[in-house]
């Protein structure tokens, strides 16, 4: 539920909404505010005549996300299989909190050792009635690695080849130094 704008935010909004130009050529039609909050609205003179269009400044470019960033021969290997990963970390049986750690811990280490691919193994999720819950390491496992400290290192994140626990595992692959 949105809350009522105080008497001086109403103003000020009626100030800023009196600044607005409409998109149409046609002349805008708005009802007159009454009481306190009353501006005087300056007239819109419209122009006839075309100009010519003004293009908004471009938006600067956004970085790059996790697994975004691959070329097609890495795509390949990781799908077939053919690397074999720098580095695992099993997050079977921990908790919430501990998981996040040792992933933090691992990108932290696998960093500093120069370190392309970590198996990351989450487990396959297992749907199971309450009070179990399962499969919550894995479906937070993205947004983890999104907002990590590390996120900058990461060039890509995909699902493991069979061999290396497909479903239940990923491959976070790092950038080059």
């Amino acid at each position: 539920m949105a809350r009522s704008l105080s008497p001086d935010e109403a103003q000020l909004w009626a100030r800023v909404t009196a600044t607005i130009r409409p998109l149409s050529r046609e002349p805008e039609k708005i009802p007159e505010l009454e009481g306190p909050t009353a501006v005087q609205r300056p007239t819109v003179a419209v122009r006839l005549t075309t100009s010519p269009v003004r293009r908004a400044p471009l938006a600067p470019p956004v970085p790059a996300r996790p697994g975004t960033t691959l070329d097609g021969t890495w795509d390949r290997k990781l799908r077939s299989g053919a690397i074999q990963p720098d580095r695992v970390v099993d997050l079977h049986g921990m908790t919430l909190d501990r998981a996040w750690s040792a992933i933090d811990a691992a990108l932290e280490r696998a960093s500093d050792a120069g370190d392309r691919v970590i198996l990351l193994v989450t487990g396959h999720h297992r749907p199971g009635e309450p009070p179990i819950q399962r499969g919550r390491i894995r479906a937070a496992v993205h947004d983890w690695l999104a907002v990590s400290r590390h996120a900058s290192k990461i060039a890509a994140v995909r699902g493991a080849h069979p061999r290396h626990g497909g479903g239940g595992s990923l491959y976070i692959v790092l950038r080059r130094r």
